[in-house]
């Protein structure tokens, strides 16, 4: 917009100014001041109206403010979701287009905290939430295994805390399996770094929560920083199942927790009274021993699915509602291992989702299904894995259950995520990475003590395919952390 003229000095007004040859030139400047102003008008008008529209995509309109429901904000596009489809692929269903198998009735807490739970936390999603939520830069569930000449970042001889049942080279393994790499589609995924790690984590709590798998993977954890820091063991129980390790120098604390189910699970009794292999699993309790240590930490990765093959009763309200694996057991329903595994998935993330005594902080992370690559039989059947390399792509069973396995557990993160309440979920797929490594595990390569005539094709070796897992943590953690820890 031009200026306006400046008064004159006597101080009238551009009214009493003499009409002269001026008088036309004053007129046509007030004319070139009135339109620029409308056009200017013109303009922020059409701006405030494409806000508005612009503004009202992502909002949703239940009803109007006077039925007492609010404006929700559509969910942010999840971090983890894929853009090719592998066996199991599912698309992120709608906030308002759950399928009937999504809708299972689950335990819920008080009606306030449920009631918390539901509303989603618009200034988190808008605010600290960007920064988590956003897409990844790259798709790391695909790609495939290629060489790596430099070999793993530790051996079996710099990890002194490397469990001998995975000591693979210590029992005359063939080191073949050591020298891959996972090759992402599109992108790399960095050679882990002990130094990098420990610095993201710096003055943090990180807990695996989980079977032996989770377990498999706290160790190659330890291996893996080990080589930047030496941990000092704080706590380790008489079972091995819950353990304690701090890394002095970043102030870093790295856990362990056991769970077969996530839910309270009993042992089944047999008819000498002592316990069998089966156990009864009650959907509507989830396990104290791994729920009263999530106060206090900043991340945890949770984990499992193995367990549920074997026969299992599942228990809801005080009564018998289901088996798996079960055959013809009279009077049951074998509902199948991956709706059990929904089950226990949806209790344990809305269970953290709606921890009270939790950081608002919290990260958690689900690491999806990892496969055994038993042949010719089974643990003490006769079963080997006595492969020298990856499994092509084509060799891979595209009708694994592992694949049903993996989209229920990334269906039930996406679920959470919708109504968290402000904590935040991620996955860590290595499922078909997983899948491929039938080269990775001990076989008959471990301390005989811990196991004998038996075949392990279920753990993975240390150092070996499982340390693949941490790079793939690492990177995700780097991504949500702040630039200057993330460097």
């Amino acid at each position: 917009m031009a200026p306006l003229p400046h008064s004159p000095s006597s101080g009238g007004s551009p009214r009493s100014l003499k009409r002269s040859s001026s008088g036309s030139e004053w007129s046509a400047v007030v004319q070139r001041n009135i339109k620029s102003s409308l056009l200017l008008l013109l303009l922020l008008s059409a701006a405030f109206a494409f806000s508005i529209l612009y503004s009202s995509r992502g909002l949703t309109v239940g009803t109007t403010a006077s039925s007492g429901e609010t404006l929700t904000q559509r969910p942010l596009h999840v971090a983890l979701d894929v853009s090719r489809r592998m066996p199991g692929d599912v698309e992120a269903p709608g906030d308002n287009n759950v399928s009937p198998e999504q809708d299972i009735s689950l335990p819920s807490a008080n009606s306030s905290s449920s009631a918390a739970a539901a509303a989603p936390n618009t200034a988190y999603e808008q605010n600290a939430g960007q920064s988590v939520q956003l897409e990844e830069k790259c798709d790391i569930s695909r790609g495939k295994w290629v060489r790596e000449p430099n070999g793993p970042v530790y051996t079996n001889l710099t990890c002194p805390m490397l469990p001998d049942f995975k000591n693979c080279q210590k029992f005359g393994k063939d080191p073949g399996h050591l020298f891959w790499r996972w090759q992402p589609d599109g992108c790399e995924l960095p050679r882990f770094s002990p130094e990098r790690f420990l610095d993201v984590v710096r003055g943090k709590r990180l807990a695996f929560i989980g079977d032996s798998l989770a377990r498999n993977q706290m160790d190659s954890l330890l291996c893996l920083l080990s080589q930047a820091e030496t941990p000092t063991e704080v706590h380790t129980d008489a079972f091995d199942k819950f353990g304690t390790w701090h890394f002095p120098a970043h102030d870093f604390t790295l856990m362990v927790m056991w769970t077969e189910f996530y839910a309270h699970a009993v042992p089944v009794a047999g008819a000498d009274g002592k316990p069998t292999a089966s156990f009864n699993i009650h959907l509507d309790r989830l396990g104290a021993e791994w729920t009263s240590r999530l106060p206090g930490l900043d991340y945890a990765v949770i984990s499992g699915g193995n367990w549920f093959f074997r026969v299992n009763y599942l228990w809801e309200g005080g009564r018998r509602v289901g088996c798996v694996n079960c055959g013809r057991d009279a009077n049951l329903t074998d509902v199948g291992v991956p709706y059990a595994v929904r089950r226990v998935v949806r209790a344990a993330v809305e269970g953290i989702a709606q921890c009270r005594d939790c950081k608002s902080s919290l990260v958690t992370f689900l690491r999806t299904y990892s496969p055994d690559h038993f042949e010719h039989g089974s643990w003490f059947s006769g079963g080997t894995c006595d492969r020298k390399a990856p499994l092509e792509e084509g060799e891979v069973s595209m009708g694994s259950i592992g694949w049903e396995l993996r989209r229920v557990q990334s269906e039930e993160v996406r679920r959470v995520r919708r109504s968290s309440g402000g904590k935040r979920f991620g996955v860590l797929d290595v499922t078909k990475a997983m899948m491929m490594r039938a080269d990775g595990h001990p076989g008959a390569h471990f301390d005989s003590r811990w196991m004998r005539n038996g075949s392990d094709c279920l753990h993975w070796c240390l150092p070996g395919p499982v340390d693949m897992w941490n790079g793939v943590l690492l990177q995700r953690l780097a991504e949500i952390s702040p630039p200057s820890t993330a460097r």
